[in-house]
């Protein structure tokens, strides 16, 4: 029971870890998971989960992957497909039968499997996965489409690859019993079972989608009665048939994305936190979980086909299987050379393997065990070659998105576009929202971006792609407008991301509203609506000053007027930093300042000079 405990405390510890790391290094979250697990286990020894949770470990993985595809089928939703759903039809239908071919050849001709090992490892080799693909599209900015595309992909594969290999092995499973066996005892049964998934996933989706609106299910229960409806679901599936269960989920997944129950929006910040516990979790648990003797076959010493076969996964099966499933399509050719690099693979490609590395070797099969060392070497070799290169590779092929944090502003005011158009002259993409077209017209003017729409409307989420900006801006005449704005995308873009014009809680002010539900108030003083529009008529203006190690900030505030105030801080990496009533950021040199300063007093010479000019125009005859 203590050495259980110790292990789940250590696996949350390493995860975690892990994955702070890479936030706060850029490198990928998986690749120091990996790293993470197999230090821990096979090389130091401090734990070795299959001693701490013996027979658990394999169901545990298993439910965990099933919650990590449904949590990937609730951000799949059709209306995406609108630019990219020929190539996920394509990649999903031919993809996968051109990627198990070409897999189980390399495995065969390259590495050297026995054929029925090779066909039942090039199924699961179709697989991409989204435990993968999800964190590193998080990392890089990729365009819509092609980000969009490797989504789908990996989402919909999995359980495809999934029941490839279930197909596979049935078949040899029979042939071994039934030596006049054909495909066609094997494949409709099959297919049958995925269907009869598919259904039940569907149904569930629809329960829930009928008695969470309804009231049937109280707010405090919707998310114990969904994910255990998604376990449920799984393991009624699975008794059908082996890794039916995965379709159940995805299906499930999808379906409700796609009914557009608006209870499930209260949820979205829990589901993303499962999703990383349980990835950083499983990733620790299975690199943990291998042995250095499931390695000994991959050394290259005693055998260099298995390093071809590395290379040939990389460089040959997957350019070759989307080259030719995306032939004579609308893809751009950079962003199909593009899809023909990415494709690394993940959690459900080693659990997957694992269980049939097992059944295979009781069928007799001698190379079964080389599959649990193969899958975990394509798994490292194809997050670090994909990890480390998608940057590289997107800016090459032109498919990546702005590197710069952008700004989304909501309210079309004199000041929010003014502010608007000193971020754009500082190169930082701002977008501008608001709902009339009217008061948009002043940003058009200034040739700003704009949204013509409510940002609260769900239809927003499919029209204005809202991964450029991470700092979100709502300064409507509306203080409770901007809260519930401000409260509305915190869980997307951060807490500590969006700000909102007002004063800040006083205790004293019992009409104010409370901090939990309202964005960082903008501007030490809390600035409010009225108070900045007073000031936008006086005259007030932005101003930038940059900082050097000569001139510092308190040089440049000594320069500015003793009313300005400090906004933000821009950093030479594009990062900004807001100036509110809590946080004060650090100015280092290098970093321009914004500021709201009244205007300039006017010398005696230019004051003169101006009142010259109205007294001339005003003599001129009518």
């Amino acid at each position: 029971m203590e050495e259980q405990a110790l292990v789940i405390a250590l696996v949350g510890v390493l995860g975690i870890g892990a994955q702070w790391v890479a936030w706060r290094t850029g490198w990928p979250a998986i690749v120091l998971m990996l790293a993470a697990g197999f230090l821990a286990g096979p090389i130091l020894g401090v734990f070795d989960p299959e001693h701490a949770f013996g027979d658990l470990l394999e169901p545990m993985v298993a439910i965990g992957v099933a919650l990590i595809l449904f949590e990937g089928g609730l951000s799949l939703d059709f209306r995406e497909l609108r630019h990219s759903g020929q190539a996920v039809w394509r990649l999903a239908t031919i993809g996968v039968v051109l990627a198990w071919i070409f897999g189980s050849v390399a495995g065969k001709y390259i590495a050297g499997l026995e054929w029925e090992v090779a066909i039942l490892f090039g199924g699961i080799l179709v697989v991409t996965g989204p435990t993968v693909v999800m964190p590193l599209l998080r990392q890089s900015t990729i365009q819509t489409r092609p980000a969009s595309i490797l989504k789908w992909e990996a989402i919909v594969n999995d359980p495809t690859g999934a029941l490839c290999a279930v197909v596979a092995y049935e078949y040899f499973r029979i042939t071994n019993e039934q030596p006049t066996a054909t495909l066609f005892q094997v494949v409709p049964p099959m297919i049958i079972a995925a269907l009869v998934a598919g259904l039940i996933g569907y149904a569930a989706a629809k329960a829930i989608a009928w008695s969470f609106p309804r009231g049937a299910v109280p707010e405090f229960l919707k998310v114990p009665v969904l994910l255990t409806t998604v376990i449920a679901v799984f393991v009624l599936s699975n008794q059908i048939e082996h890794e039916a269960g995965l379709v159940a989920v995805t299906v499930m997944g999808v379906a409700l994305a796609n009914m557009h129950v608006s209870s499930l929006r209260s949820i979205h910040p829990f589901k993303q936190n499962i999703a990383v516990l349980l990835v950083s979790g499983i990733f620790i648990l299975l690199s943990a979980s291998l042995s250095l003797d499931d390695l000994v076959y991959l050394d290259p010493r005693n055998n260099w086909g298995f390093i071809a076969f590395l290379l040939a996964l990389l460089f040959v099966v997957r350019p070759a299987t989307i080259l030719l499933s995306l032939a004579f399509s609308s893809v751009p050719w950079n962003e199909r050379l593009f899809l023909a690099w990415i494709a690394p693979r993940g959690i459900v490609l080693v659990a997957i393997s694992g269980l049939f590395a097992l059944r295979l070797s009781d069928l007799g099969y001698a190379d079964g065990n080389i599959l649990i060392g193969l899958s975990f070497a394509v798994v490292v070799v194809t997050i670090v070659a994909h990890g480390f290169t998608i940057d590289w590779v997107a800016k090459l092929l032109k498919v990546k998105g702005s590197t710069r944090p952008g700004l989304i502003i909501v309210g079309s005011t004199p000041w929010t576009n003014a502010l608007a158009v000193q971020m754009k002259e500082l190169d930082t993409p701002v977008m501008m929202v608001d709902p009339s077209w009217q008061r948009l017209g002043l940003a058009r003017k200034n040739g700003l971006p704009v949204y013509h729409g409510e940002i609260l409307n769900e239809a927003t989420e499919h029209n204005l792609d809202l991964t450029p900006f991470q700092v979100l801006v709502a300064a409507t005449e509306n203080e409770a407008y901007n809260a519930l704005v401000c409260n509305e995308f915190a869980h997307e873009i951060g807490r500590d991301s969006v700000y909102q014009l007002g004063e800040s809680t006083r205790e004293d002010d019992k009409h104010a509203l409370p901090p939990s539900i309202r964005g960082r108030a903008l501007f030490e003083s809390g600035f409010g609506v009225e108070d900045l529009s007073e000031r936008q008529q006086q005259g007030w203006v932005f101003r930038k000053t940059t900082l050097s190690e000569e001139f510092d900030f308190e040089a440049a505030q000594e320069k500015l007027p003793d009313a300005a105030h400090m906004l933000l801080i821009l950093r030479e990496s594009g990062t900004m930093r807001f100036f509110t009533h809590v946080v004060r950021p650090e100015p280092r040199a290098g970093d321009t300042i914004i500021s709201y300063s009244p205007p300039r007093a006017k010398t005696p010479q230019e004051a003169a000079a101006k009142k010259a000019g109205r007294s001339g125009t005003s003599n001129q005859p009518a």
